[in-house]
């Protein structure tokens, strides 16, 4: 019973001291489960010289939740005996809130997940005061619902309507936030004051029982039958459609489980929980999450993709050549993390105007609450805005986020390389320009590397790292370290024009502007791709890139391709771009008229005249939802295997946080290369046949692909 140490004092308020051996952090798997069992079973054994119980860690954090390689093993064939095992563990933790003695929490870190829940069924809550402390349920961020207990006592806790964010939103809270929630009682400066404060506690209540264990109790804010409540959870499933579009099961399960739970007891609430979890983490949905967003992200973050040499190293100063959208992003994320930043621009008037964005985004923290003025002002005080290249002096990393054309980036850095300090890396911000030919500027292609950022910067948690033909492993190295010094997620690509994600990100737009062609009404177009899982639909992000801006990446790439030689075969969305930029003036969302209008004073819409300039009336009368999903997924599955196969993407996981994180690409497939897998190899392949005779060649698989479903090998 080493999991659980258990010790009783003369005071007889027995300690339970949850201590996983071999593990960083506490979780919810077999052995855990084993030891609780035991552990109550002592309990009740000792109940006669017990007088309270104090359940607390000795871990830094006090549990981090269920164990996902367990979880996402579990399938139909042993779904029963998963759902009797939850059974089994939600019935030890009742034992507990039942025994008639009083059970404290003493949290001295964070608890997540099924370490909160087992929070939840203690009679006292009480949490150290630290800001870095995380409390809440992010379990539906990976396509699972909290299944030990929190859809059946969080409710009844804090009421339906204020449970909803932290069960169906995976809301996470630091320990005052939680207290004003009423998620804990009490917090502790120290963890002696968190244990005597658990004994105090105690000691005033000898006989407690849960709130919702008394006569007479009702749910804060009204149980389900409750006729305001009751009116809010009839509009309640529609709203949560219109969040989801239908692609996420999770939510809609844990609302169920939440509303159905607080029409019954306790226990049958518990039971109806746990059904749902049974069926939730059987669910592709939650493995493909699962495998992307916790095991191929912690392996990312690990340095999965980074060079064993050199040792970890930090950017100390950094110069930013542009001060437009990117480049003033760029340098308020650096900045934010305490690096040195010097924003250049070609006039100190524009590199000032790329600093405010800085000043924009500090000041809403200050307005939040999120930051003291003081703070914003030394995140300011970092960022130096010139229009000198001689203040760049000493930079041990220069960006360049100019203009997307080949000879302006050539001019600005072999401007400004000549700065950099002994041993310091160049690397460029550009989205489609392949880095070897952008690396012939440089004086030492060998310290010259890709670094694409996402716009907003501030918001896009993606970096994407382009080693170029000649960039050596410890420029790759000192790259890779300055994405997760600021916090962001890298992932690391061979050169290629569009690299990964751009190459990705065109075929979706492209599809989105072909099907309009086509004669389908831009409004299903839409709607396809957000009902397929993407955040945006295609026209609509190609307002916000700007119709100007993919012309002109176009063009780039056609002259590029023709200068090499080789022969441009152009897709059947140019014609519509041409004509919406040269014949109609419609240029995207920053002049104001795109595929949508954009009234000064209202929400955007479609532009009328699309209708009769490109729609079939028959053809979108007669649309094929599951086609038109299908076709914007598709393409971009199939170009992410041709980045594989042509060693572009070297890791399966690059390829699917890629796709989600950089692109957008539905986070419930898990990403593009899993949405294969989930299809089915075969399946998918044959599908992808029959595309390609109907809608082009595009559509026709690589035969990496072929080979895989041959061997009914999956993308891993």
């Amino acid at each position: 019973m080493t999991a659980i140490q258990y010790d009783i004092d003369n005071d007889g308020i027995l300690t339970l001291t949850i201590d996983m051996p071999g593990q960083s952090a506490n979780t919810m798997n077999s052995d855990f489960r084993e030891a609780l069992t035991a552990t109550v079973q002592k309990v009740e054994g000792d109940s006669e010289k017990i007088n309270g119980i104090i359940i607390t860690s000795a871990k830094d954090t006090f549990f981090a939740g269920g164990d996902l390689n367990e979880l996402i093993q579990v399938t139909n064939d042993t779904a029963e005996e998963f759902f009797n095992t939850i059974l089994s563990l939600k019935a030890q933790m009742r034992k507990l809130e039942t025994l008639g003695k009083p059970v404290v929490a003493a949290m001295n870190g964070t608890a997540l997940g099924g370490g909160y829940e087992l929070c939840l069924a203690s009679h006292r809550r009480i949490v150290l005061d630290d800001p870095g402390i995380r409390i809440g349920l992010p379990e539906v961020t990976l396509g699972l619902l909290p299944g030990g207990g929190a859809c059946v006592r969080l409710p009844r806790l804090i009421g339906l309507e204020k449970a909803f964010p932290y069960l169906m939103e995976g809301k996470q809270i630091d320990p005052q936030t939680a207290l004003k929630e009423s998620m804990v009682d009490e917090l502790a400066s120290s963890k002696e004051e968190l244990l005597q404060k658990a004994r105090e506690w105690i000691k005033a209540n000898p006989e407690s029982k849960q709130p919702w264990d008394q006569k007479g109790f009702k749910i804060p804010g009204g149980g389900p039958s409750h006729p305001a409540m009751a009116q809010r959870l009839a509009i309640a499933p529609a709203m949560l459609k219109e969040k989801t579009k239908g692609c996420y099961p999770a939510p809609e399960r844990i609302m169920s489980a939440a509303v159905e739970g607080a029409s019954v007891d306790v226990d049958t609430a518990d039971r109806i929980e746990a059904r749902y979890f049974t069926e939730i983490t059987c669910s592709p949905i939650a493995k493909n999450m699962i495998q992307t967003f916790w095991f191929g992200l912690n392996a990312i973050k690990a340095g999965g993709s980074r060079p064993d040499a050199p040792e970890k190293s930090k950017v100390k100063k950094v110069g930013i050549l542009g001060a437009g959208m990117m480049g003033a992003g760029i340098a308020y994320v650096s900045a934010n993390r305490g690096i040195e930043v010097v924003l250049k621009d070609v006039s100190s008037e524009n590199a000032e105007k790329g600093k405010a964005y800085s000043d924009k985004l500090l000041a809403k923290k200050v307005s939040r609450g999120q930051l003291d003025e003081a703070g914003k002002q030394k995140v300011l005080d970092r960022i130096k805005a010139t229009e000198n290249a001689d203040d760049l002096a000493g930079c041990d990393l220069i960006i360049e986020a100019v203009f997307e054309d080949s000879d302006l980036k050539a001019k600005v850095t072999q401007e400004a390389e000549p700065h950099l300090a002994e041993g310091g890396i160049f690397a460029s911000n550009t989205s489609t320009i392949p880095i070897t030919q952008l690396a012939r500027a440089s004086a030492n292609a060998q310290k010259f590397i890709g670094l694409h950022f996402f716009s907003p910067v501030d918001k896009m948690p993606l970096v994407e790292i382009i080693k170029g033909e000649q960039t050596d492993d410890e420029t790759l190295a000192r790259a890779f370290d300055y994405v997760m010094q600021i916090n962001k997620t890298p992932i690391v690509v061979n050169d290629s024009r569009g690299f990964f994600t751009s190459r990705v990100f065109g075929t979706f737009v492209n599809e989105g502007i072909t099907l309009l062609s086509e004669g389908f009404h831009p409004a299903s177009v839409e709607n396809a791709g957000l009902l397929a899982g993407m955040p945006v639909g295609p026209l609509a992000i190609c307002d916000e890139v700007s119709l100007t801006l993919t012309q002109h990446i176009r063009d780039q790439s056609k002259k590029d391709t023709e200068a090499a030689g080789g022969t441009w075969d152009p897709h059947p969305a140019e014609a519509v771009i041409d004509a919406m930029v040269d014949q109609h003036g419609r240029k995207g969302k920053a002049a104001g008229a795109g595929f949508y209008e954009y009234p000064e004073n209202g929400r955007k819409y479609l532009w009328p005249e699309l209708e009769a300039l490109y729609v079939d009336q028959d053809k979108a009368r007669n649309a094929d939802l599951t086609l038109l999903k299908e076709r914007l997924l598709f393409i971009q599955a199939i170009e992410t295997v041709r980045c594989l196969e042509e060693n572009v993407l070297m890791e399966v996981r690059d390829a699917n946080i890629g796709s989600i994180f950089g692109i957008g690409f539905a986070a419930w497939s898990g990403g593009a290369l899993q949405y294969i897998n989930q299809y089915g190899l075969q399946a998918f392949t044959e599908r992808a046949d029959e595309l390609a005779g109907r809608f082009g060649e595009r559509f026709r698989p690589p035969e990496l692909l072929r080979e895989h479903a041959a061997k009914r090998q999956s993308f891993e």
